[in-house]
């Protein structure tokens, strides 16, 4: 198999640590992967926007669709599970629900409280750009054979179960 941008990238930086320890090997995987990963984001990017949805909204449908309470959930949650703050959840579930993706139901443990609830309309467009972003990744994939799959999927488990381990703690609030 010919150089790809990879090889040719650890060639260009090899001399430049001399008194760094660098090891090919280690530096072209995780360029590889950064560079998968960027591509695999501009999949989620392209997707979304073949079906007119911002990331943002994609996202926001995504993790609604993909719960253990498939669809639904607490604002607090959602924003909790995406990573932002309540107001910037606000703005999203609002805009979402003006397109008449989402929809605000009592909610199932507290009925003074709302939950959001994803709509067939928007169970569809989600459908529709994970269709397509599908389409890429099994694309990307095609590139190996099953077992070569099945291999690669066993060393990235590796690799992110060593991540994990080694991550801090969460920090507690309180």
């Amino acid at each position: 198999m010919s150089d790809d941008r990879a090889d040719r990238h650890v060639q260009r930086w090899r001399n430049h640590w001399i008194d760094v320890p660098f090891d090919d090997e280690v530096e072209a995987a995780a360029v590889r992967l950064h560079w998968i990963a960027e591509r695999l984001t501009a999949y989620k990017e392209e997707a979304a926007a073949r079906v007119g949805l911002e990331l943002a909204e994609y996202a926001t449908l995504h993790t609604l669709m993909i719960r253990d309470t498939p669809g639904r959930a607490s604002p607090t949650r959602l924003a909790e599970d995406l990573g932002i703050s309540p107001a910037g959840m606000t703005g999203r579930l609002a805009k979402l629900e003006r397109a008449g993706y989402v929809q605000r139901v009592p909610s199932e443990a507290d009925r003074r409280r709302l939950d959001v609830e994803v709509t067939r309309a928007g169970a569809a467009i989600w459908r529709e750009a994970m269709d397509l972003r599908g389409r890429r990744e099994d694309d990307m994939a095609d590139a190996l054979n099953r077992k070569e799959l099945v291999t690669l999927n066993r060393m990235l488990k590796r690799m992110l179960a060593r991540l994990d381990r080694d991550a801090d703690p969460p920090v507690d609030p309180k």
